[in-house]
């Protein structure tokens, strides 16, 4: 079965009544996790950005709390682990500042974390990236905004 493109689903829905829309959306979320992930985002927490980002700090303080130390190893895939949840965060956000203080959170998270990362190649590569992509992302935000990521950047590159 082929998919339809975004413009033909949106040039149905536009067709469809209200209580057929609240039933695909319903049905839509029994397939998958994320679907329903992304509409709770929607429905409940798009209106509170800074409420939605404590929400994630907490959760990504919590994944950092059960790495096990035992090996690199071990802590290389629970990092990745933690990250890929964040991107998938910030997909549902789809908003850049949200996006760079992710990121920034991460980066400095994986900075503090003991054993220290900086005996791991394959962990500072990780941080490294990461700050490459936030010093990318900055340049799309307000000056502003920019001077303040900027000066968090700087701290976490000491």
């Amino acid at each position: 079965m082929k998919a339809a493109t975004a413009k033909e689903i949106k040039t149905e829905l536009s067709h469809s009544s209200h209580l057929e829309l609240i039933e695909l959306c319903l049905r839509l979320s029994r397939f998958k996790k994320e679907n329903k992930e992304l509409l709770t985002y929607l429905l409940f927490e798009s209106s509170d950005e800074d409420e939605y980002i404590a929400g994630i700090h907490t959760e990504v303080d919590e994944q950092f709390e059960i790495i096990n130390t035992a090996s690199y190893h071990y802590i290389k895939k629970s990092v990745r682990k933690i990250l890929r949840m964040i991107k998938k965060y910030i997909r549902y956000s789809n908003n850049k500042e949200t996006e760079v203080e992710l990121l920034i959170y991460f980066c400095k998270k994986l900075n503090d974390f003991t054993p220290y990362i900086h005996k791991s190649s394959v962990l500072q590569n990780i941080r490294d990236r990461e700050i490459l992509s936030v010093k990318k992302k900055i340049g799309a935000l307000h000056e502003d905004l920019q001077y303040d990521y900027q000066l968090e950047l700087e701290s976490l590159s000491l």
